[in-house]
Order: structure tokens, then sequence, then C-alpha cells
């Protein structure tokens, strides 16, 4: 009798072929279980799909968009289309890195417009090149993953594997300088230049009262000059990673399914920096004036 059970306990922890143990009762296996239900009742029966959200933890829309993707096991959405989702959104960084920093065309401002030119391109040179690098990179990062989690025998993987391997190269070749000029330009010359100027700016301030007055006006007009090239040269970066990688990116995304939203480029938040910048001379002119109106007032009285 002893050994029928034993034997019992043993068959009860062996597969089909006798040979190879396994575990009963695993939690994987009752997730595996949740996972399927929840998949099929997701679109046929919205009630039954929220209970077993509930049983899972789910209090909130976040709660549940996690579990949907966890339940997601497929690695691609759309296997048949991944390879020409994958080509469009490499050609689309290409033509983004060749024509995403060229020269904004500026007029009205006479013989400032270069000057205007050159800023808005240095600008739009910096969010192009930070937003490819984060692109690129989050590509290499979604191919690792998923073909990570594929099955050996998935046909997916040897898609996923290719892809991950082109940008595994290419990633490199989006990750240069953010800079429109060379740095050591740029540390040099142009920024010891500045330094110069505004020390003999500061220093003709402190002298009298017109004085303080010209440089609190050139001081407003600089940083509203600023904010506008700012502003402009996210407005044309922004316009030509719409008209390039948005649309391909997205569908990139859904073809791999179940993976959040592409990167967002830097755009918005720059050009929202430089609505804040522009609203400053508006605050800093007149109360360099009126500070400047009190300290002559005040050294008129100390003069009587």
């Amino acid at each position: 009798m002893a050994k029928q059970q034993r034997d019992s306990v043993d068959a009860r922890h062996s597969v089909s072929d006798g040979r190879t143990p396994v575990a009963k009762n695993l939690l994987l296996d009752d997730l595996d279980e949740k996972f399927a239900a929840f998949q099929a009742f997701r679109k046929s029966d919205s009630a039954a799909a929220s209970a077993i959200l509930d049983t899972l933890g789910a209090q909130d829309d976040v709660d549940r968009d996690i579990l949907l993707e966890l339940s997601s096991r497929r690695p691609l959405g759309h296997p048949d289309k991944f390879p020409e989702a994958h080509a469009l959104a490499v050609r689309a960084l290409e033509v983004l890195d060749r024509n995403g920093a060229r020269s904004a065309r500026v007029t009205g401002l006479g013989p400032l417009a270069p000057v205007a030119a050159f800023g808005i391109r240095q600008v739009a040179h910096f969010i192009v090149r930070s937003y490819q690098s984060t692109v690129a990179d989050a590509m290499l990062r979604l191919y690792e993953r998923r073909e990570a989690n594929c099955a050996l025998d998935d046909p997916a993987r040897r898609m996923l594997t290719r892809a991950r391997i082109h940008m595994t190269r290419i990633t490199p070749g989006f990750k240069r300088s953010v800079l429109g000029v060379p740095a050591f330009l740029l540390g040099g010359a142009v920024v010891s230049s500045l330094v110069r100027v505004l020390q003999i700016v500061v220093a003709s301030a402190l002298g009298s009262l017109w004085s303080k007055k010209v440089a609190t006006l050139a001081l407003g007009l600089a940083i509203a000059a600023i904010s506008w090239v700012i502003l402009r040269g996210a407005a044309v970066a922004r316009r030509r990673i719409h008209l390039t990688t948005d649309a391909a990116l997205t569908a990139l995304w859904q073809t791999v399914g179940r993976c959040g939203q592409p990167p967002k480029d830097p755009s918005r938040v720059i050009a929202l920096v430089a609505i804040v910048l522009a609203f400053l001379p508006w605050v800093l002119i007149p109360l360099g004036l009126l500070l400047g109106w009190l300290t002559d007032g005040s050294s008129e009285g100390m003069a009587r």
C-alpha cells in the first residue's frame, strides 16, 4: 500500500513521458490561466475581464494598462509588417539627420537676418540631434527586450535579432554633438568675448542714471531677441520632426504592439522656456528703471 501511494505521488509530479519531474500548483501556471482568461474576455465580456483584473490587483487605468501589456505575450503584434515598419523608421531617422538642422529662411529683419538665421539653426540643430539620439536608443532597447522575451522557436525572433543588430551598428552615428558649432570655439573665443562685453556693460551701467536705463533696455531687448530665436528654432525643429519621424515611429510602435508611445522631442519644452523668457523683459525693464530712479533720487537727497 505504501509503495502504491508513493507511485501515485510520483505520477502526479511527472509529465506524460514519465521521466521529467514537474512541480504542480506553480504561480506561473496561475498567472498564465488568468492572463489567457483576460485576453479571451477582454473584447467579448468586459465585466468578466474587469473581475480578472481585480483579482490581479488592478485599481486604476494605469494598473489595467500594465496588466494588459503583461498578458500580451506575443513579441510582435504584427510580425508580417515589422520589417517594413523598421525600415521606414530607420529611413526617417536618416532623412531627419540630413535635413533636420538645415538653415531656415528668415525675412523682414534686414541686416540682422543672417544672425537670426544662425541662431535659429543652432536651436534646431540641438533639438534634432538630441531627439534622434533618444529615438535610436529607444528603438535599440525595444528590440533588445522583445528579443529577450521571445521564444526560441518563434519566427519573430529572427526578425528582432536582425533589427537589433542594425540598430546596434547605426546608433553611434546618431549620437553626434548636439552643438552646431565646434565646442572649442564656443568655449573659447565666443565665451571670452561675451564676458568682456558684459564687463563693459556692467561698468557703464554703474556710472549714471542714463547709462543704467540704457543698459536695462539693452538687456531687456537682448532677452526678447534670444527668446524669439529659441521659439523660432523650436518651431522649425518641431515641423521637420513631424514631417519625417512622427508617423514612421508611430507605425513602428503600433507594429511592435503593447510598448507605450514613441519618444517625444524636446521642442515643446524648449518653446515653453522661450515663452517664459520672453516675458522677463516686461519685468526687468520696469524694475531696472524703477531701481535706477530710486537710486538716483536717494543720491540727490544725500547730496542736498
